[in-house]
């Protein structure tokens, strides 16, 4: 009995110790390409602690600008390895965070979330990127500020507005540094506009939005109370008859706190 007693738990020890483990050195990488990069690559390094081999079933990006890929489809025993993260930059800027799924064939940990983060230079920043007016509302104009980002010269920006409603007005207030005012010729009705902005030589495009709102509903005035029977008082003649204030529903019955 002690003998199948103690096969069993030795059986039990090696299933534990068999198993096969991937350690990642990190699961989050942070990137900073300089400006021009067209790419920015992660790599995710692992090792094998475990005793048995482990597969790799997928590597799936979070989206198409990111591509994954993996050195091996099987890692043996104390292997290493790592995950490659190919991110295209495209004409994205700002901070951009993309994740890579790794699924493997391990028992305890068989889903592996990757995070690359990209923090790309930024060639202008603006602010605000929304100006509105309420419908009725005096046009005067609204004020949005550029600069150049870290590391950028820029001298010249073009602003366009997508409606001949608004006018734009670029004026230089430093190095690198402009103002932007905005107005539309009138307030009257519901109108929005796209402004893109851009540098000097530059192919990005950055944009801003200026809108017509609808205006808030005034609220209502309060009720001016009448002495009973003059004009305009309740049940005197020609009074306008307003609406009935529902009944106040009965207190439920029976209910307990």
């Amino acid at each position: 009995m002690k003998t199948h007693i103690l096969t069993l738990t030795l059986s039990f020890i090696f299933c534990l110790t068999a198993r096969a483990e991937l350690k990642w050195e990190q699961t989050a990488v942070e990137l900073h390409p300089a400006r021009g990069d067209k790419q920015a690559i992660g790599h995710f390094k692992y090792q094998n602690a475990g005793k048995t081999p482990v597969h790799f079933k997928s590597v799936h990006a979070s989206c198409g600008c990111t591509a994954a890929q993996s050195q091996k489809e099987q890692v043996g025993p104390g292997e290493k390895g790592e995950i490659t993260a190919t991110f295209n930059i495209g004409d994205r800027t700002g901070t951009q965070i993309k994740t890579v799924t790794v699924e493997t064939d391990e028992a305890a940990n068989q889903k592996t979330v990757l995070t690359l983060k990209a923090i790309i230079p930024q060639e202008l920043e603006i602010s605000p990127t929304f100006v509105f007016w309420k419908q009725g509302e005096k046009p005067d104009p609204k004020t949005i500020t550029v600069h150049a980002g870290k590391d950028f010269s820029v001298k010249h920006i073009k602003v366009t507005s997508s409606s001949p409603d608004f006018q734009t007005k670029v004026e230089e207030t430093g190095e690198g540094q402009f103002k932007v005012d905005v107005h539309p010729n009138e307030t009257n009705r519901l109108l929005a506009s796209t402004l893109t902005i851009q540098s000097e030589n530059s192919p990005k495009t950055f944009y801003a939005t200026a809108r017509i709102t609808t205006a808030p509903t005034a609220p209502g005035a309060p009720a001016i109370q009448k002495a009973p029977g003059a004009p305009g008082a309740p049940g005197a003649p020609g009074a306008p008859v307003g609406p009935t204030a529902p009944a106040r529903p009965p207190a439920p019955t029976g209910q307990t706190h």
